[in-house]
């Protein structure tokens, strides 16, 4: 029956059925399917979603949606896992956020959801973000990676700010950054020294591994 469980679990996700996901992940745990296989069904559905997107059948509201479905079915196994002591294996620890002054979450919230899905654990700040704050979290889960997203060209420079705080600091040779959002481009993040650049969350989920040297 579990495994019933998990199929329809995976449905709800690459159908964008936030209730119906959540339901299934409840249930999962109630028959006392494996939290961890419930997770990774969770995150072999969004991958699926983020392939389909990276190859062109699915767009930008479809990344949205799968984003939304993630963000309320992926607590319920998390939960069940932690009761039970269980861990998944991590890639890495990422800390991400929107700069100060800018509140655009969705993008964010897309790069943290397929973060989550591959196997990272992310601290999410939100939004409006200063940069003592992202310093501060980088120090306190020691990120490996820390994500920046801009939308505005008013707020963009909020991430070079980071990075030079990062660098006061003594901390940005131990942190990887990597920014994003719609007013970045490569040449920006170049000239503020990030490690890297992705113009969509499939794209940066794919970049942390790579940065974090998985293959």
């Amino acid at each position: 029956m579990s495994i019933e469980v998990l199929e329809n679990l995976k449905k709800a996700v690459v159908e964008y059925d936030g209730e119906g996901a959540v339901s299934w992940a409840r249930k999962a745990v109630e028959e006392g399917a494996d939290p961890v296989k419930a997770a990774d069904a969770l995150a072999e559905a969004a991958k699926q979603v983020g392939d389909a997107f990276g190859r062109g059948e699915l767009w930008l509201p479809d990344l949205v949606a799968t984003a939304s479905v993630m963000e309320k079915a992926m607590p319920v196994v998390l939960e069940a896992m932690e009761r039970r002591g269980q861990s998944r294996r991590t890639l890495g620890t990422v800390v991400a956020g929107t700069v100060f002054g800018d509140i655009h979450s969705i993008g964010k919230s897309m790069v943290v959801a397929m973060a989550r899905t591959s196997g990272f654990d992310v601290v999410d700040l939100g939004v409006d973000v200063t940069a003592q704050k992202f310093l501060e979290a980088v120090k306190e889960y020691k990120a490996d990676i820390l994500a920046m997203s801009a939308l505005l060209t008013t707020t963009m420079y909020e991430q070079k700010k980071v990075v030079e705080a990062l660098k006061k600091a003594g901390t940005r040779e131990k942190t990887k950054v990597v920014v994003g959002g719609g007013a970045i481009t490569q040449e920006f993040a170049d000239k503020i020294g990030a490690d890297g650049y992705r113009a969509t969350a499939p794209m940066a989920a794919e970049l942390f591994k790579e940065l974090m040297r998985v293959r």
